[in-house]
């Protein structure tokens, strides 16, 4: 058998660090390392009627807006989707995203309403909060059901299938039950998924500190977030192996 063998780096060629080399995007994708060219924030569904059902709903807003300013600062596009919004209503206004358009739909993923976004070649990464985290049907229009949106999860396998990066900021996705959340958590991680947290997300896209916008992010990632009180993966083990 022929031994294969591999072209060294040529002696005195440093590595480029912590500016991009040349392999970027391709090395970005393989460590999940979101790039700001080539990704783009999707908000799932924040919308009114989830007010009263949704655990930890004013929060898990909170952070998506607080991880919408920041995508803004660095230039990283942003899509919205509103679940039928003529039963659940519009986007809440706090999320501070009404200059964006609002994509109706009903399916359960956002995939195919950003469609012509994730058409664009350069797009590697989505960046992903909202509700609800899990992929259930119960008929919104029944009032002895809570509302459903169409869901983190689903979104997530759907661009995982179309071979893309998915990081989930697990700080800004929620659910009605937490075992949902877990859950979903856990089978987002299975199929590729990315968890983290809107901090963590805003640190990977600046990179270094002596990045031209670092004063800009610096006030979002200063204040803690507001504790939603959820957990990420409890015993079910959403974060551990597996």
């Amino acid at each position: 058998m022929t031994a294969v063998t591999f072209p060294r780096r040529p002696a005195g060629v440093a590595r480029v660090w912590p500016g991009v080399p040349r392999c970027a995007p391709m090395a970005a994708a393989r460590l999940g390392w979101p790039l700001p060219g080539s990704s783009v924030l999707f908000l799932c569904d924040l919308q009114e009627r989830f007010r009263g059902s949704v655990a930890a709903f004013p929060q898990i807003v909170a952070v998506a807006a607080r991880l919408l300013q920041g995508c803004r600062i660095l230039g990283v596009p942003a899509l919205v989707t509103e679940q039928r919004p003529e039963v659940l209503g519009p986007t809440v206004p706090e999320l501070g995203a009404q200059d964006l358009p609002r994509l109706p739909k009903s399916a359960f993923s956002m995939a195919g309403a950003a469609a012509p976004l994730l058409g664009d070649p350069k797009i590697r990464s989505v960046l992903l909060c909202g509700v609800e985290a899990h992929a259930c049907v119960l008929p919104p229009q029944s009032p002895k059901f809570p509302p459903i949106s169409g869901v983190p999860q689903q979104t997530a396998l759907e661009l995982r299938a179309r071979g893309l990066d998915v990081h989930v900021a697990a700080d800004a996705v929620s659910s009605r039950s937490q075992v949902e959340r877990a859950l979903a958590l856990a089978r987002m991680r299975q199929a590729g998924a990315y968890l983290s947290t809107c901090e963590s997300l805003l640190l990977l896209l600046l990179r270094d500190a002596a990045h031209p916008k670092f004063r800009q992010i610096l006030p979002l990632i200063k204040e803690p977030p507001p504790d939603t009180g959820l957990i990420l993966g409890g015993p079910l083990g959403a974060l551990g192996g597996g």
